[in-house]
């Protein structure tokens, strides 16, 4: 040990001595004040590099001590000081130029639009640069782009000459109007640019797989004449981002195989995230390996992404043992280990590791919050909220969605008015909880203040919590007003179309649900899982079985979805309905898996209705199998003993209840007054107002019995 002590310390002084020297060298130098153009070129270098670096005392020190300077002196000092932030610098030392040159201008042009000023104040310098090169025009368009005046940028573009047009200033167009989401714009550009290079093609198979549009995105990527490392990353992202992951896993050992592009860190994230997403245990084990034979197993930020991809495949003791064999952890290596543990519900191992941390920021604190909420523990989620000093919007959700999920509606509605008072603005997160709780509560009112919130913060424009307001005033049975929320929506996805055709269903509108769900297929939108548990829910309501019928069919046929047993459910649901109970047998039957409680108990309630005591019994038992203290199937099998004349099994069956000790849920009922709900159960005698509640109720039964004796 003390041999490698001394190693080490001969080592630091051997570099603090080539330093010094380093120093010396570089101060004689400038003292010198040599005039050759050799002196001028290291000088300008040296002042670039410092710039680039952040040295900005560095470089002006270079500058200052030069005797001899020319335009590239100036202009190397202006760089540095826009590289860094210091657009008045910059500008003074534009200002101050002896003479000034096209790349002098285009310099403070760049400086003002890298900096985000004033687009016009670089607009002006441009206006009076007699000599305009492609960089001028490029840097020009890049501003108005950046500034959302695409207006400007296009009659810019279309001013500049053909030679400067492409690839350069039309593939700041095309970039311009993909980080805008105007991806047919975009097209438009590229569709009409005479040459293009790498670059213009990358960009907009990347803008289109953004969009989703994956088919459109691999047509344009199998006419590349060249592909680099983006253009494939993007291509793969786009067919993960879709859910094909064979089709993107195919294209990765495409790349592979080809060899003419070598894969890159980000390459590698994306095939460890979707591999962690999907589910894909052996290919993600194999990404692992490639990263090590490639020498990136020292790269943090895939060692991140490889604890991640073992979290979401649920191997943690994988993620910890990367964890470990890291020797540079970084602030997002232990945040993704502790994440990694929440999502597995080992909440007890993510505390650990957070109690280790040898820093925490606010990401590591809401994700514990987080994670306490989320396995029920709020009382610990709440403990570590106090002990923040500085609290964001974030950590404010985290605690709020937690009692959400909780189920503690109240409270939630509770710490969202006192992060309001606070002065923590909420985010479109905190909205979309707090309008879960009152539509979980049907707390119209309170719903309604926080829709006043939304227009005062004006998000009323924001898709997710559109979506939500349309789930909540659906929830309150007001449709209407959901239906015109959805009607504002400019561009609805998939989550838009299924809040408004639950809402249709749930309000007893099948048709208008299944007319909605027309306009989502009309409208290019693909259907998942949930929107077909709103149809068929619909087309229970509305009685509609050959339609339930063909749509069940569909979810496998046409959309390779998987019908799940909620689905199931109310495909059962359905038949029973209608009467069609041995039809709804025989689909239970057929089904992949084993039915649950809600399978059944379709079943039960229609032989309820239908008085089909057969299966009845059989429902019953397999419902008292799955969920022994549910008193529903005694009950509904008791009432059909009963109905059908065999009153002695229907007492054996209420007495097998009692002796279980099982107990019907009683009836239940609540209100909300001043900002309180009053909760009423059936035969309860514990309100704190219940004499005052009897004696009211007492009066009013007198006076409208009065009222019916007087002929009222």
């Amino acid at each position: 040990m003390k041999q490698h002590s001394r190693a080490l310390h001969q080592r630091i002084t051997k570099l603090k001595l080539s330093l010094s020297k380093l120093n010396r060298k570089h101060n004689d130098y400038v003292k010198i004040g040599g005039r050759g153009s050799k002196f001028l070129i290291q000088c300008n270098t040296q002042i670039a590099e410092n710039g680039r670096n952040g040295n900005v005392k560095e470089a002006e020190s270079i500058f200052h001590k030069m005797s001899t300077k020319n335009t590239a002196s100036w202009t190397a000092m202006l760089t540095a000081y826009a590289q860094n932030g210091q657009i008045k610098s910059a500008r003074k030392m534009f200002d101050e130029m002896p003479q000034r040159t096209t790349v002098s201008y285009n310099a403070m042009i760049s400086a003002y639009i890298r900096n985000g000023c004033n687009v016009g104040k670089a607009y002006e310098l441009f206006s009076v640069l007699a000599e305009r090169n492609l960089v001028s025009y490029a840097a020009m368009i890049t501003g108005f782009v950046k500034a959302g005046e695409f207006h400007m940028a296009e009659e810019l573009y279309l001013e500049a000459p053909h030679e400067f047009r492409d690839p350069t200033c039309s593939n700041a167009l095309v970039n311009g109007y993909l980080k805008m989401g105007e991806v047919n714009e975009a097209l438009r550009v590229f569709k009409s640019m005479v040459e293009r290079d790498v670059v213009s093609w990358s960009a907009v198979v990347d803008g289109l797989c953004r969009d989703g549009r994956v088919a459109a995105a691999r047509d344009l990527f199998d006419r590349m004449p060249e592909r680099n490392v983006v253009s494939w990353s993007a291509m793969i992202d786009g067919y993960m981002g879709k859910g094909f992951f064979q089709k993107g896993f195919c294209l990765f050992m495409d790349m592979r195989r080809e060899g003419l592009v070598e894969v890159n860190s980000t390459t590698m994230t994306i095939m460890f995230k979707s591999c962690g997403n999907c589910g894909r245990m052996s290919e993600g084990m194999q990404m692992h390996g490639l990263v090590s034979r490639m020498g990136f197993e020292f790269d943090n930020v895939l060692s991140n992404s490889v604890i991640t991809m073992y979290s979401m495949l649920g191997c943690t003791d994988m993620a910890d043992k990367v964890f470990c064999t890291m020797s540079d952890k970084d602030i997002v290596t232990w945040n993704s280990l502790i994440s990694g543990y929440i999502h597995n519900n080992e909440v007890e191992a993510a505390y650990r590791v957070f109690e280790r941390m040898p820093e925490k920021d606010l990401i590591s604190w809401t994700a514990m919050i987080a994670g306490f909420a989320k396995s029920g523990r709020v009382e610990n989620a709440i403990e570590l909220f106090n002990m923040l000093p500085e609290k964001d919007d974030f950590v404010w959700t985290a605690i709020i969605s937690g009692f959400v999920n909780n189920k503690e509606h109240e409270e939630a509605l509770h710490w969202y008015a006192r992060m309001i008072w606070e002065g923590c603005r909420p985010n479109p997160l905190t909205i979309s909880s707090v309008l879960a709780a009152s539509a979980a509560l049907v707390a119209l009112n309170e719903g309604l203040q926080i829709h006043t919130c939304i227009l005062k913060m004006n998000l009323e424009s924001n898709l997710s919590i559109q979506n939500s307001l349309i789930s909540f005033y659906s929830k309150c049975g007001n449709i209407i007003d959901a239906y015109r929320i959805f009607l504002d929506v400019i561009e609805p996805n998939v989550i838009s179309y299924n809040s408004i055709i639950n809402g249709f269903a749930q309000n007893g509108f099948g048709k208008e649900a299944l007319g909605i769900y027309k306009k989502m297929q009309n409208e290019g939108h693909e259907p998942n899982h949930v929107t077909f548990l709103s149809v068929l829910s619909a087309c229970t309501h509305a009685g509609l079985v050959e339609e339930g019928w063909n749509f069940f069919n569909t979810m496998k046929s046409r959309y390779e979805i998987e019908p799940e047993a909620d689905h199931y459910a109310c495909i059962v649901d359905l038949l029973g309905r209608a009467g069609l109970l041995d039809e709804a047998i025989d689909l239970i039957r057929s089904m992949p898996f084993k039915p649950h409680s809600g399978v059944w108990g379709a079943i039960l309630g229609a032989s309820q209705t239908h008085l089909r005591l057969d299966l009845a019994k059989l429902a019953a038992q397999h419902i008292t199998e799955l969920e022994p203290k549910n008193a529903t199937p005694y009950v509904v099998l008791s009432n059909l003993y009963s109905a059908a004349g065999k009153k002695i099994d229907g007492d054996l069956v209420r007495k097998a209840k009692n002796l279980k000790g099982i107990k019907k849920s009683p009836g239940c009922s609540w209100i909300t007054m001043k900002d309180k709900v009053h909760l009423f159960l059936s035969g309860d005698q514990s309100h704190g107002n219940i004499e005052e509640i009897k004696a009211t109720i007492l009066t009013m039964d007198r006076e409208m019995q009065w009222l019916y004796h007087c002929g009222c």
